[in-house]
C-alpha cells in the first residue's frame, strides 16, 4: 500500500481500536498490521501526540507476560475527534470511489 495512504490513515485506525477497547501500543500495532502493513516505529510518536493533545490518556496495567503494560484510552474529545475523523473518511473515499467509477466506468 502507498505509504501516503497509510499515514494518512493510521490517526483514524488508531482512534477507531482505542474505541473498541483500551489497546497498549504492542496490540494496537498488531491489530493494525492485519490490514495494513505498519512499521512500528511509526505507531509510537503518533501515540504520544494524541495524548499530549488529550485525544487519548495512559494507564499502567499489570500483565501475566512481564512488566505492566501502558494502555490507551479515548478520551471524550478522541471520541468527538474520532466521528470527526470517521465522517470525513467516508465522504473522502465515497468522493474518490464516485471519480474512478466516472474515470473507469464498472471495469
Amino acid at each position: 500500500m502507498n505509504a501516503q495512504f497509510k499515514k494518512g490513515v493510521l490517526e483514524l485506525c488508531v482512534l477507531v481500536l482505542i474505541y473498541k477497547k483500551d489497546q497498549y501500543g504492542y496490540e494496537l500495532a498488531q491489530n493494525i498490521s492485519t490490514s495494513i502493513d505498519l512499521a512500528e516505529g511509526s505507531l509510537y510518536p503518533l501515540l504520544r501526540r494524541l495524548t499530549k493533545e488529550e485525544y487519548c490518556t495512559t494507564y499502567l496495567a499489570e500483565s501475566k507476560e512481564g512488566p505492566p503494560r501502558k494502555y490507551y484510552q479515548l478520551t471524550e474529545k478522541g471520541k468527538s475527534y474520532m466521528d470527526f475523523l470517521v465522517n470525513e473518511w467516508k465522504m473522502f473515499s465515497h468522493n474518490v470511489d464516485v471519480l474512478i467509477k466516472e474515470a473507469l466506468g464498472d471495469e
